[in-house]
């Protein structure tokens, strides 16, 4: 299985080009186009064309929450900086986040105007306190179901 040697990854760099490459041949499978911009000086890393309409897409990889039966990733751009980190949002420059989960090994499509400031919780198993409300489901915004908001 693909999470089984993606764990093995312990170089920030390589994890983020993993999730990026799987992130592109899930696309290509369900016969989405996928561009990719030259350098990586834009806020996204890919550009989907789904029946003529170009999304711009930022690639997350997801991390385990706090709590079982979810998973997390960050929502914001961080900059290294010779000042320290700066902090900003995708808003304006992204339309989607794709979110890939090693620990579940599914793929995630998440409008950016649905996002928290800083990360998301995606839930795949119903809490131990049963609490159901504002949650974000995974079946939700699993690829298949929620590609056709391209």
């Amino acid at each position: 299985m693909v999470s089984d040697h993606f764990e093995a990854l312990t170089e920030p760099q390589r994890r983020g080009d993993a999730t990026e490459a799987i992130v592109r041949m899930a696309f290509v499978v369900r016969g989405v186009t996928v561009l990719e911009p030259v350098g990586d000086n834009e806020p996204y890393d890919i550009v989907v064309d789904h029946d003529g309409e170009f999304s711009r897409i930022q690639v997350k990889t997801a991390y385990d929450a706090p709590s079982d039966g979810s998973v997390r990733f960050e929502t914001r751009t961080t900059r290294v900086k010779s000042s320290g980190y700066e902090r900003g949002r995708y808003d304006g420059h992204i339309e989607f986040f794709v979110v890939y989960s090693p620990k579940t090994g599914d793929v995630y499509l998440v409008p950016v105007e649905e996002t928290p400031k800083d990360a998301m919780t995606i839930r795949y198993q119903t809490a131990k306190n049963n609490n159901t409300s504002q949650i974000n489901w995974h079946a939700d915004y699993l690829l298949d179901e929620s590609l056709h908001l391209l």
